[in-house]
């Protein structure tokens, strides 16, 4: 399966909205111009993880961040950033998102592939067929926090696993670089998520990550910045 960015490293974006601004239209606003600025560097995925929001709110922001995709790939056709819904497929295939991030616990990607194939109409628009709009593979991240998860997750046809927490997270131990460097065993790419730094992703790349996926990383600074970075690493 051809992957976005395959001779590079892989990057991925992952979004929080609620850590722009105490006020909904000032976050919406800051996070739609985090996306601009995320496609325009050259990042290879980025996940709308807005799990607070309704599903119309989801779709309403959904929408706004695929048309921000959309427009700048008229602009340059070598632009490779894909969008990914966290979980939930029917919103991604009515804003023709590029594919959904899968929780662990979620359903497997090969249940994602029937229903994106068999999805029907899902009302993108008046007798409009969602299939017809979305691309006809969706790109399936899995969330994976074991070797084992990992070779669950190529066993059901994943397009990447997102393995965490290396580093960090403030409700679970650090799976360490150990676990990493065995779950990239692994014959699909996996991404390292959890603390990463530009100080600590070399190393978790020297163990065999694919690329890089965070969320403060990205939002807190300048996203060419950190890009350019990781990449001359």
């Amino acid at each position: 399966m051809q992957l976005r960015g395959e001779c590079l490293l892989l990057l991925y974006y992952i979004t929080d909205r609620t850590a722009f601004a105490p006020d909904e239209p000032t976050r919406r606003r800051r996070l739609l111009e985090k996306i601009h600025e995320a496609a325009v560097a050259g990042v290879d995925y980025i996940q709308l993880r807005e799990k607070d929001l309704s599903t119309r709110e989801l779709e309403s922001l959904a929408q706004d961040a695929a048309s921000i995709i959309r427009q700048l790939r008229t602009e340059n056709r070598e632009l490779r950033t894909a969008l990914l819904l966290n979980s939930r497929t029917d919103v991604a295939l009515a804003v023709q998102a590029d594919g959904v991030h899968l929780r662990s616990d979620d359903l497997s990607p090969e249940e994602v592939r029937k229903i994106w194939k068999k999805c029907g109409e899902v009302l993108c628009g008046p007798g409009t067929h969602a299939r017809q709009l979305s691309p006809p593979e969706p790109q399936i991240a899995v969330s994976c926090h074991s070797p084992e998860e990992v070779v669950r997750a190529a066993a059901h046809g994943a397009t990447f696993a997102v393995f965490a927490p290396v580093f960090e997270k403030k409700d679970a131990s650090p799976t360490g670089l150990a676990a990493l460097r065995e779950a990239c065993k692994s014959k699909i790419p996996v991404l390292a998520l959890g603390g990463i730094t530009l100080s600590n992703a070399p190393s978790c790349l020297a163990d065999g990550a694919a690329g890089i996926a965070a969320i403060r990383l990205f939002q807190d600074n300048n996203i060419e910045h950190i890009v350019r970075r990781l990449r001359n690493n």
